[in-house]
């Protein structure tokens, strides 16, 4: 067997969690259809998955602490497969939030696990390499999107195309499963400083706001792109479409550059510099009245949002390292969690707040809360340096 190093798995690895999100979300106006769900049930389905990735984030931590995130990576990965090919099936509404719950539940325990296999490999080798495995998450996702588009076009039933996506998934995690990263034994973990709570440290409350305003902003930026565009800057529906796959494709590029940005300049000159970008892109896209300038803010807020992510959770395992070298699970697991109430609270937020006022000025709240990654990342970095300073005082 071909030896693939654990760069390589990981990558992959971090490439299927994106791919089986974009084998299924594609299809959902026909996983409705089948389960007969309308707007509102289909609403309430949809949360299951946000509940099932809440629900695995913590206790991903812990298992990838307890048996090693490399076994966390692939029973996580094996059970979204199988999750994926019986969501094809569901033929009610229940069953499909039951299945959504199942898909959000292995892929928020697989979320963690790959973060702390990515910090893993950064050890080993010493550079800033996470920003390059989440691109493998970005192109992975643009990629199945894409084939699911082409099953939709083909008219390919939702089980048919769950259960080759799947298959296909499972296949290439046993070719790569050999490389990724192995974890030392949990003895050797327990070697170290006592360990204070993730929630009782404030550098990992700013770090966790990092991710947090960017979910806000990514939720806002595929769920509300489209409309905004055709509200308030008079797109027509084909091309408005297109925005978010300006801005995924944008990020997923800008991704591949920023491990070169970080071990540049600093992470958190990168997070800042991001802020400023993505907050300038999408304030264009909020207050200029021309689809132009909107469709390059879009671009713009990509691009900016791009490290965010990657460079916060390599920054929490760096804060939960210890001296043998091993430690960082929870911490990850910890700023994952709070990451992913943004892309619980920020859709109905945004589209609350464009009740009242305006699809325009949500937008404009957007491009404040992607903003304020820029304060958050050097409130974490000041706050590193205290606990630095705090663990090298005398006993």
């Amino acid at each position: 067997m071909i030896g693939i190093s654990d760069r390589v798995a990981v990558f992959v690895v971090f490439a299927l969690n994106g791919a089986v999100y974009g084998s299924w979300a594609p299809r959902v106006p026909a996983l409705a259809d089948q389960a007969g769900a309308g707007p509102g049930t289909l609403g309430l389905a949809l949360l299951g998955g946000t509940a099932g990735l809440l629900l695995a984030a913590p206790l991903s931590g812990r298992w990838s602490e307890r048996f090693g995130a490399r076994r966390v990576m692939i029973a996580s990965t094996l059970l979204s497969c199988a999750v994926l090919a019986v969501t094809g099936l569901v033929g009610s509404v229940a069953w499909l939030a039951i299945a959504l719950f199942g898909l959000g539940f292995a892929s928020g325990a697989l979320d963690v696990a790959m973060n702390v296999g990515g910090v893993a490999v950064e050890r080993r080798r010493g550079t800033a390499i996470m920003p390059v495995f989440h691109a493998g998450f970005s192109f992975g996702g643009l990629v199945a999107s894409a084939a699911a588009g082409l099953a939709a076009a083909r008219h390919w039933s939702t089980d048919r195309h769950f259960l080759v996506a799947a298959v296909v998934a499972a296949l290439v995690l046993v070719l790569v499963h050999r490389g990724l990263p192995r974890s030392a034994p949990r003895v050797e973990r327990r070697v170290g400083q006592p360990r204070t709570a993730p929630a009782r440290r404030p550098v990992l409350w700013l770090l966790a706001a990092v991710p947090l305003c960017s979910a806000v902003a990514e939720g806002a930026s595929s769920d509300w792109s489209a409309l905004l565009l055709v509200t308030e800057h008079g797109t027509g529906q084909g091309a408005a479409a297109l925005a978010f796959t300006a801005f995924s494709l944008a990020m997923a590029v800008t991704r591949l550059g920023s491990a070169w940005m970080q071990r540049r300049f600093g992470a958190t000159r990168t997070l800042v510099a991001g802020a400023v970008v993505a907050g300038a892109g999408l304030l264009t896209s909020a207050v200029v009245p021309a689809a132009g300038p909107a469709f390059a803010g879009f671009v713009l807020a990509g691009t900016g949002l791009a490290a965010a992510f990657p460079v916060a959770l390599s920054l929490a395992g760096a804060a939960g390292k210890r001296a043998d070298g091993s430690g960082g699970e929870r911490e990850i697991a910890f700023v994952t969690t709070v990451a992913y109430t943004g892309f619980l609270a920020g859709p109905p937020l945004i589209g609350g707040l464009a009740q009242v006022t305006s699809l325009s000025a949500s937008f404009v709240l957007v491009a404040v809360l992607a903003a304020l990654i820029a304060p958050a990342a050097a409130g974490a970095s000041r706050a590193r340096h205290r606990e630095r300073a705090a663990a090298e005082l005398p006993v």
